[in-house]
C-alpha cells in the first residue's frame, strides 16, 4: 500500500490516523515520484506547519514555523529548495540561499498580510514617523522587507522589538500581532491595519462555546488572533510555541486557534491527546499540493527570483532578526 521505509515501517504509518486508506491511494504515485525526484535533483522540501499531513509527514525534509524554516534554509545541503508554504516564505529562502534554486509550487500561494502593505506604504510611514525604526513581520513581500530595519516572526517579535532599545517602533503589517506584543512590552508600538484572513475569524464567543461543548479543553491561540481572543485563551504563541506547549504540558484535551491542518500534524505526534478542531483553512497554503510539488521538481516550476538591489537590503533585515 505504500513505500517501505528502512525501518520496515511504511510512509502510511505516519499519517494513517488522519488520512483514510482510500485517500492515501490517490497520494501514493505522487509521493513516490517526489521522493525519487528529490534524490535525482539533490532537492529538499521545506514545509510550513500549515501544510497537509501527506506533505508535512511524507515528503518534507524540514518542517516548522516561519522562523524555523528561515533558519534551516540557511544550512540546507541541497541544490534545489522547494518551499511548501506561501510566496513570502519562498522569497525568504531565496534571500538566504541566493546561489540555490528555490521553487514555489504555485505562484498564487500568497498571503492576506503580505497583500495588506506595499513598499510605498513603508516609505510614507517613515516620513510620518521620522527616526522610528520599522519592525516588519516576515509575512511580507521582499520589497517591504527591503524598506525595513529588521524582520520578526510571531515567535520572536517581542525579543526583536525590545532588542532595539528605543521607546517606540513601527510594527507591521499585522495589527493584532502588534497589539498583542504591545500588551507584553513597555515599548510603544505603532501598528498597521493588516490582518490574517484565517486568524481574524476567531472570536471570544468561539472560545466560550468550545469550553461549553468540551469541558476542560485547553485553548491555545496564535498571536495573529484578535487581542480579545488571546485574552480568552489559556496560552498564546507561535505555531512552534504551540507545539512546545502540547509537548511539555500534555493537556488531555486541546484546541489550537490557528490554521486547521496544524492540528492534524501535531495530533499525529500525540495520540493520547484529544484535539478539538475548529477548522479555519488558509486558501493560500492549500494551493500547495503533492501534484504541484511533483511538477515543480519535474519542470523547475516556479523559480523565485529577486532583484539584486532589493535582495541585499531585504537580506540584511532578515539577518538582523536571525542574529537575535
Amino acid at each position: 500500500m505504500s513505500a517501505i521505509l528502512p525501518s520496515g515501517a511504511t510512509l502510511y504509518d505516519r499519517v494513517r490516523r488522519v488520512v483514510p486508506p482510500i485517500e492515501w491511494l490517490t497520494f501514493l504515485d505522487d509521493i513516490e515520484a517526489i521522493l525519487a525526484l528529490k534524490r535525482e535533483r539533490n532537492a529538499v522540501i521545506l514545509a510550513h506547519n500549515y501544510q497537509t499531513p501527506e506533505i508535512f509527514h511524507c515528503v518534507a525534509d524540514i518542517v516548522g514555523d516561519s522562523l524555523a524554516l528561515a533558519r534551516k534554509a540557511m544550512s540546507a545541503d541541497a541544490d534545489v529548495i522547494v518551499l511548501a508554504g506561501v510566496h513570502f516564505m519562498a522569497e525568504t529562502a531565496k534571500l538566504l540561499n541566493p546561489q540555490k534554486t528555490v521553487l514555489i509550487p504555485d505562484r498564487r500561494a500568497g498571503c492576506s498580510l503580505a497583500d495588506s502593505i506595499t513598499a510605498e506604504d513603508v516609505r510614507q510611514l517613515r516620513q510620518r514617523y521620522p527616526g522610528v525604526p520599522v519592525v516588519t513581520y516576515v509575512n511580507t513581500s521582499v520589497e517591504v522587507k527591503a524598506e525595513s530595519d529588521i524582520c520578526c516572526t510571531s515567535g520572536n517579535a517581542k525579543a526583536v522589538v525590545e532588542s532595539l532599545g528605543v521607546p517606540r517602533v513601527i510594527m507591521l503589517p499585522d495589527e493584532y500581532l502588534a497589539k498583542n506584543i504591545a500588551a507584553q512590552s513597555d515599548v510603544e508600538i505603532i501598528a498597521w491595519k493588516g490582518h490574517c484572513e484565517v486568524h481574524e475569524r476567531f472570536t471570544p464567543a468561539d472560545i466560550r462555546q468550545l469550553r461549553e461543548d468540551h469541558p476542560g479543553v485547553t485553548v491555545l491561540a496564535h498571536p495573529e488572533c484578535p487581542p480579545e481572543v488571546v485574552t480568552e485563551a489559556d496560552f498564546s504563541g507561535s505555531t512552534a510555541a504551540m507545539c512546545d506547549y502540547v509537548e511539555r504540558q500534555k493537556p488531555p484535551r486541546v484546541v489550537l486557534m490557528t490554521e486547521c491542518s496544524m492540528s492534524d500534524n501535531v495530533a499525529l505526534a500525540h495520540p493520547d491527546i484529544e484535539f478539538i478542531r475548529p477548522c479555519n483553512l488558509c486558501p493560500h497554503m492549500k494551493r500547495i499540493t503533492l501534484a504541484n510539488i511533483r511538477t515543480a521538481l519535474e519542470q523547475n516550476h516556479h523559480a523565485v527570483t529577486i532583484e539584486p538591489g532589493i535582495a541585499g537590503r531585504a537580506r540584511l533585515a532578515v539577518e538582523r532578526m536571525l542574529a537575535i
